[in-house]
């Protein structure tokens, strides 16, 4: 449905992400993968959504130059955000176990922002879910942090691994949004894209 709709664009996924990349498949589009190297540093005066929608927005500025009028270049990135604060991805075992630590027996949200860029205009969506954890054992959090080593993941974890499965006890919003793209928002504005176009 929709690929048939974008068959006049050319959709480029800047993500070297494999599960936002089995998104994109499911969703029959076709798409290529481009990617670019940004140093993801953002001011410190931002807060909650705006942190991730301007990491998104950043992503894109790299390929800015090199779009062609049928392009839609698709950039994103995910934060966790708890007690005031925004969590990145750990860079070792520690910092993974202080993290998990943190969200043990909480809430806390996950914030997805997704910026679409083509050579006349840029929209930023963001998507936000909040997620409870049960309290975690030390040994249930370094089982984890030695076995799946979450270096890559915002807030220390996925979802869909082991942890997610047996301490996730609450989510209110879109599951596939904390794996990494709310693929539901991202479905509709690629249509809402093709059809003002």
């Amino acid at each position: 449905m929709l690929n048939q709709k974008l068959k006049k664009h050319h959709i480029i996924l800047a993500s070297g992400s494999p599960r936002r990349q089995e998104f994109f498949k499911n969703l029959g589009l076709d798409f290529e993968i481009r990617l670019k190297p940004v140093k993801e540093e953002y001011p410190p005066r931002l807060t909650h959504f705006e942190i991730s929608n301007y990491l998104a927005q950043l992503k894109a500025l790299p390929f800015k130059t090199e779009l062609k009028p049928k392009d839609i270049l698709i950039t994103s990135d995910t934060i966790v955000w708890h007690n005031n604060k925004a969590l990145g991805k750990p860079r070792n075992d520690d910092e993974a176990f202080t993290i998990l630590k943190m969200l043990s027996n909480v809430t806390h949200e996950v914030i997805t922002s997704v910026c679409f860029t083509t050579t006349s205009f840029e929209k930023t969506i963001h998507n936000i879910t909040k997620v409870t954890f049960k309290k975690l054992s030390e040994d249930e959090i370094n089982f984890y942090v030695k076995n799946y080593k979450p270096f890559d993941k915002a807030g220390a974890y996925g979802i869909q691994d082991w942890i997610g499965q047996i301490g996730v006890t609450k989510i209110e919003g879109s599951y596939f949004n904390v794996m990494g793209l709310p693929i539901h928002a991202v479905y509709k504005t690629l249509n809402d894209i093709v059809d003002a176009s």
